[in-house]
């Protein structure tokens, strides 16, 4: 298993979800200005503070936003990965066990 996630899981799922997170932020923030998305993230950072059920909701859904990106994302770049080991020991499996 962490031969395909590339590290820990658990680890890699944190900072997925983490960077999935900044990722929805800016990609909802695209629509303001520069200025709004200051105090657009000044509310933000309020409403979490604050604890009220609008924040958790706004940052599950920037969370959602970020992970249709990233994880795909991720996904896909660790296939080509395995994909990309898979076929060079197929063309010459002992390459493994030799020494240089």
């Amino acid at each position: 298993m962490e031969r395909f996630f590339g590290g820990n899981p658990a680890l890699v799922l944190i900072r997925l979800a983490i960077l999935s997170l900044i990722v929805g932020v800016v990609l909802a923030a695209l629509g303001f200005s520069p200025l709004e998305l200051i105090d657009s993230l000044e509310r933000l950072v309020q409403r979490i503070y604050d604890m009220g059920f609008t924040a958790v909701e706004k940052a599950a859904r920037y969370f959602l936003l970020g992970a249709v990106i990233v994880f795909p994302i991720w996904f896909i770049t660790r296939l080509l990965k395995m994909m990309g080991r898979g076929s060079s020991e197929m063309l010459d499996p002992g390459s493994r066990n030799r020494q240089v």
